[in-house]
């Protein structure tokens, strides 16, 4: 979205609050009546403003953010980063990494529940009064129903990679005694509201409205939906829950692979077309707003609109007061390929030798070396660099520098030189083009399409500047896309999803621990050594792969029971 529709935002709550007899016009106050109320209806400007205000729910999981604590990140929780901090609070991931017995049905800590469904509830109310009272033509009405079932499938999309078997409801409802839905109905609901919105959005807005729902972006949130729905059927088989309601039926998978490739070949096509491309500059993604690139797109500006991405992850002389919450893994940077597509090995003197040479250039724009220009400077995380240099981790509670030897570079913004009085505004790309060639890539490879998925994934792999996979086999394929989803994707709040969808976060995440880099100098030489940066070993117990519903909700509502298992 452009300055102009995020200022529309902002007017969307005031006249909310207006319509629906509120106390206050505070930014941002959500409505707190039903938007059923017969006054509001009266007036076609109303209706846009409330679509408008709903865009809001975007901002929930921007930036990885997920609803655990204090601005943590999802990919703190799998091996790209370590969080910092050990404190309650800023150190939420990381306790949560190691400590399972932290999440039970009354502290579910990653939970949606409570804030998805009023914003569902909100959703279904705007189109059941739109429906009684709206004096709007047909194709208009469809169109803003597209848009609201676009925001209502995000919302269950969260939901059910939390919960699995939640509770679906298509239309505003006083009962608040309702079932749980097989996880196999709740994916085909969400399929079909974005096929709604597929099939009703305009393929682009007006320059004034840029960042409202799209074709192109329902279509890419259709290939995503099915595309795990799809890893559910091919990896779950009932192996991890018992729980009746959870799970996708495997007999499913080949459909489900088959509609993720459909969908997302759609977005090709209106790539094809002009619509979308990506990046030459990898690094410009992330700074540039209204980039071809961006398939769906929150964008931010100053004064009223901003966000702190910036305030949290910039190293410590960009600020006064550093936090630093969370820094790149040993295990992302050793993922980097080198230039001509070789793998890295700390075990190749010559790349030994000088290990942040001649990388992938995707390296450079994604994670803040020893050496590395910032700023203006020469970053230094030798344990020397009293500010910015290497600190062992668990050493201190809450750090406020690097306990790996890397900050992040990727969404940073290399201009904010006032972040602490001009917060930030680069934009968050809730999906972009990038992805949807990876969806394509690892469902046409399941669906037997090897030569298609080569294609998709050599798309990303052309841009960063290497030479194309030399994968043949659907293993091979399989190993490709996870390379490329985590290096391509890095920050971005998909590693710890994808390795709950492939039923490998239990392998991955569990009974092991994680890496930096302690760089020094001995004389002449510069030495690499690796470090532990966990002190413990983490877990992740297969009960995990469903997060409980809380408990209070299990209280009010007779209808429905505890996942099984919690």
């Amino acid at each position: 979205m452009n300055k102009l529709f995020s200022k529309h935002i902002i007017k969307a709550f005031v006249v909310a609050s207006l319509c629906l007899g509120a106390n206050s016009c505070k930014v941002e106050v959500e409505p707190t009546d039903r938007y059923t109320d017969v006054t509001v209806w009266k007036n076609p400007g109303n209706i846009k403003l409330y679509i408008y205000g709903m865009y809001n729910e975007f901002k929930t999981f921007s930036f990885g953010r997920i609803p655990l604590g204090y601005n943590n990140a999802t990919d703190a929780l799998a091996d790209l980063m370590k969080y910092t901090s050990t404190s309650e609070g800023n150190g939420s991931a990381n306790r949560l990494a190691f400590d399972p017995s932290r999440v039970n049905s009354n502290s579910p800590n990653i939970n949606y529940w409570a804030t998805g469904y009023e914003r569902i509830r909100r959703v279904n109310e705007f189109m059941m009064g739109m429906d009684k009272y709206a004096t709007i033509d047909d194709n208009l009405k469809k169109q803003y129903q597209a848009e609201a079932r676009f925001i209502r499938a995000y919302c269950y999309f969260w939901l059910v990679k939390i919960n699995g078997s939640v509770i679906l409801l298509d239309k505003a409802t006083t009962d608040g005694n309702n079932p749980r839905s097989s996880e196999d109905d709740c994916w085909n609901f969400i399929a079909a509201d974005l096929a709604f919105a597929a099939e009703n959005l305009p393929v682009s807005w007006p320059a004034s409205e840029t960042g409202r729902a799209t074709k192109g972006a329902a279509y890419g949130m259709l290939a995503r939906t099915w595309l795990y729905a799809a890893s559910i059927a091919d990896y779950d088989n009932k192996q991890f829950n018992t729980d009746a309601l959870t799970g996708v039926p495997a007999t499913k998978k080949d459909a489900y692979y088959k509609n993720a490739a459909n969908a997302a070949a759609e977005v090709i096509k209106l790539a094809d077309a002009g619509n979308y491309e990506l990046e030459t500059n990898f690094a410009d993604v992330f700074t540039k707003a209204n980039s071809k690139e961006s398939v769906f797109s929150v964008n931010y500006v100053r004064p009223n609109v901003t966000h702190d991405f910036d305030n949290y992850f910039a190293p410590p002389r960009d600020l006064n007061q550093p936090i630093v919450a969370g820094v790149p893994t040993a295990e992302l940077v050793d993922e980097f390929e080198m230039k001509d597509g070789t793998k890295f090995s700390w075990s190749n003197p010559a790349m030994a030798a000088n290990p942040y040479t001649n990388r992938d250039p995707r390296f450079y724009a994604t994670v803040l070396y020893n050496g590395a220009a910032w700023k203006g400077r020469t970053m230094n995380t030798t344990p020397g660099d009293a500010l910015e240099g290497y600190v062992e981790s668990n050493s201190n509670a809450d750090p406020r520098k690097t306990v790996t030897g890397y900050y992040i570079r990727k969404m940073l913004d290399p201009a904010n030189t006032n972040i602490l009085v001009d917060k930030s505004v680069q934009p968050w790309h809730e999906m972009r083009y990038a992805e949807v060639l990876l969806i394509h890539a690892e469902a046409a490879a399941k669906s037997g399409d090897i030569n298609s998925a080569k294609e998709s994934l050599n798309k990303v792999r052309t841009r960063a500047g290497l030479p194309g996979t030399t994968a043949s086999t659907l293993a091979d394929m399989m190993t490709a896309v996870e390379h490329e989803r985590k290096v391509e994707l890095a920050f971005e709040g998909h590693r710890y999803w994808d390795l709950r969808r492939w039923r490998k976060a239990h392998i991955v995440l569990n009974n092991t621990r994680f890496h930096g880099h302690r760089i020094t100098q001995v004389g002449s030489s510069t030495v690499y050594e690796v470090v532990d940066i966990d002190k413990q070993n983490r877990s992740f117990p297969a009960t995990f792969y469903y997060m409980p519903i809380p408990q209070a909700e299990i209280t009010r509502n007779s209808a429905i029971t505890q996942i099984q298992g919690w």
